[in-house]
């Protein structure tokens, strides 16, 4: 995606030798800078977030991965990021299989809640069946479609 003339590299200057620095290619070390500033704070102004990631794979008996389910959970709470099955295994109930072994190993780690979004209807339709309801939606993202944000209550371990 282009960036815009005036900004494509080109610093913008600041006040006290400050400038923005507009990309669409940030380097690793910056963004690691922004994540540990921001969960530092994070963990000073609330409780800390205790982040662990989460991963569950769909593997055929080859070994190669066919979908699976990625997030993490943190402040009593599972955040499903990715959730993808091949073409071939849609259908057949996994994406509820999927959720509901992370949902399981949330609870584990002491989790009350799961949070997912999507622009899928079908997807929508799967976490519906498996227990989320709809808190939310942004229209027209993306254009012409709508985010929906959905969430479950999870029992306590």
């Amino acid at each position: 995606m282009p960036l815009s003339p005036n900004t494509a590299n080109n610093p913008i200057p600041l006040e006290h030798g400050l400038s923005l620095d507009v990309t669409a290619g940030p380097a690793e070390d910056d963004l690691a800078t922004i994540r540990q500033g921001l969960a530092a704070f994070n963990d000073t102004a609330y409780i800390p977030a205790e982040r662990t990631a989460l991963a569950i794979f769909v593997r055929d008996e080859t070994g190669t991965v066919k979908g699976g389910l990625y997030g993490y959970t943190a402040w009593g709470w599972l955040y499903v990021q990715w959730l993808w099955l091949d073409e071939s295994l849609r259908g057949q109930q996994l994406a509820g299989r999927l959720l509901a072994a992370a949902e399981i190993e949330a609870q584990v780690r002491g989790c009350h809640g799961a949070v997912i979004d999507t622009f899928n209807p079908k997807a929508r339709h799967a976490y519906e069946r498996a227990g989320y309801q709809v808190f939310g939606e942004l229209a027209d993202f993306p254009k012409g479609h709508s985010r929906t944000y959905l969430q479950k209550r999870l029992g306590t371990a």
